[in-house]
């Protein structure tokens, strides 16, 4: 069943794992086609073939992009905060990091679709969302959860060297490996310098707050130790 007028239409693509960047092309192609309201699923077969479509015929496929964004919906650091401390626990990353790298990302916008075709609040590309298990990127939950779940690997596998893992969450973690070290790609080493200092900016303000709290809470302890005792009344005695 199609969109209103709209058909339908499926894309094919053969060896999944080596073209990544065909992979964007052909899902904007596909997107472009599309009316505003569609979603697009995907199927990789047992070759590598990759199916792109709006009107799923088979239960293997799953969706990669959701319905498309009409406008931008920036969600406040605060609204976001539970589920970014949730996911920090989870893979063992600083929430600040996670807001570091959603700031550069989307800047907050959970409706986010960069030009290659990455989506939502950590931009993550059609292709790892599917290995990463996540079915709606444009969901805050599950997109922050990819993102992250992601970062911990790139993390693991570049042995804990953030640089590094920052390098291979723009450019891919085999561009990384071919260079053994940054790659010499402006674009992204603007990116990792640009987390990082939003790392720091972050860290310096849960620091902040969290000395403000402390401080707030020590002076309520100490006046509530100081305020005189209200005197009892003698008809309040039993």
């Amino acid at each position: 069943m199609g969109f209103g007028s709209y058909t339908g239409s499926t894309i094919q693509m053969a060896h999944f794992s080596r073209t990544a960047a065909l992979f964007s092309v052909a899902a904007a192609l596909l997107l472009n086609a599309l009316p505003s309201q569609a979603d697009v699923y995907q199927y990789i077969d047992a070759n590598g073939t990759i199916s792109l479509t709006n009107v799923p015929n088979d239960p293997r496929y799953r969706r990669v992009i959701a319905e498309l964004p009409r406008s931008r919906t920036v969600i406040s650091d605060g609204e976001l905060e539970p589920v970014i401390a949730r996911h920090s626990r989870a893979h063992r990353l600083h929430p600040a990091l996670i807001r570091a790298v959603i700031k550069t990302e989307s800047d907050f916008d959970p409706q986010a679709v960069s030009r290659a075709g990455a989506i939502g609040l950590m931009q993550l590309m059609p292709q790892t969302a599917v290995r990463l298990d996540v079915r709606d990127s444009y969901n805050p939950d599950e997109n922050i959860g990819g993102g992250t779940k992601y970062l911990r690997q790139l993390l693991d596998r570049f042995n804990g060297n953030l640089p590094l893992a920052l390098a291979a969450y723009n450019a891919g973690e085999h561009t990384v490996e071919r260079y053994q070290g940054l790659p010499p790609i402006p674009e992204t080493r603007q990116y990792v310098q640009k987390v990082l200092r939003y790392y720091r900016t972050f860290l310096t303000n849960d620091r902040l707050s969290s000395s403000r709290a402390y401080r707030a809470q020590a002076l309520g302890a100490k006046a509530r130790a100081l305020a005189p005792s209200l005197p009892t009344r003698s008809s309040d005695r039993p």
